[in-house]
């Protein structure tokens, strides 16, 4: 299987300027997974209501899916990509998949970042997509900081966590390597690059997209200055190994009777 992502620099609500390019660059690439920065196609610093309001669109109705879905047949590309969702009067940090034959799915992000928690309603459930290649395990961005997140996928049997992010504190990429080891999956960031300001509101973006294989190894990676489009060959039965030696296997070695405590909310009083 082919997987890779494409680290783009966006510039905020430029929404045809940011599609146009990314399709430009998806053009050279064929027969693959592809997984595109969050909110590629948008921007992140949403000022206000209004503005997200005015960007957001519908899947698979708006434009950003119509047009991704033009390339993914005419490459036989399979791809997931960030975008702010409109479902009913709610809205939605999502990602999308979209496969080359216009299957499509769509996560909503559960863990909301920062000032994501003003404008966007946090997602409800876990999402884990079958394909013809693999089990790809959906997260977004700020997904990362929770483990159990991870962990569910892989136990709902995703072999690929599929990861469009706008990164901007400095442990994601590492914590990701981390996720791969502790599940041992595959793991596909896609990040952006550059620094988005918005009035007195800035935020730089870290770069550093990555495909990382189960043993934490890092297959291809990307630099923290340019827009990058990296593609590589994986065995996908690799992630369907759990030994870490003969006598240790990291699903089947838990005790989940002792991990009770997961479920509460909050922190344990003492």
């Amino acid at each position: 299987m082919r997987i890779g992502f494409l680290q783009l620099r966006s510039k905020f609500g430029e929404t045809k300027q940011n599609v146009k390019k990314a399709v430009s660059l998806l053009n050279r690439v064929s027969d693959a997974t592809v997984v595109l920065p969050e909110l590629f196609n948008t921007g992140y610093l949403f000022k206000n209501r209004q503005e997200l309001v005015s960007l957001a669109e519908r899947v698979p109705e708006g434009y950003t899916t119509s047009e991704l879905k033009k390339i993914a047949k005419k490459k036989n590309l399979n791809l997931v990509f960030g975008i702010a969702q409109k479902s009913g009067k709610k809205f939605y940090n999502s990602a999308v998949y979209l496969s080359s034959k216009g299957k499509i799915e769509v996560y909503q992000k559960v863990h909301l970042f920062d000032r994501e928690k003003l404008f966007f309603n946090a997602g409800k459930s876990l999402k884990v997509i079958s394909t013809p290649e693999a089990k790809l395990g959906m997260l977004i961005c700020f997904d990362w900081i929770m483990p159990e997140v991870s962990r569910v996928l892989t136990l709902k049997g995703a072999q690929i966590l599929v990861h469009p992010a706008n990164l901007v504190l400095p442990w994601g990429q590492a914590a990701m390597k981390t996720r791969c080891v502790e599940n041992g999956v595959f793991g596909v960031t896609a990040n952006r690059i550059g620094t988005e300001r918005r009035g007195t509101l800035n935020l730089t973006f870290t770069g550093g997209s990555q495909v990382i294989g189960p043993r934490g190894e890092s297959l291809v990676f990307a630099g923290d200055r340019s827009e990058s489009l990296k593609v590589v060959e994986i065995n996908v039965e690799e992630a369907d190994n759990k030994n870490i030696t003969s006598t240790n296997h990291i699903l089947n070695d838990r005790f989940p009777t002792l991990y009770t405590p997961l479920i509460r909310k909050g922190r344990s009083k003492k």
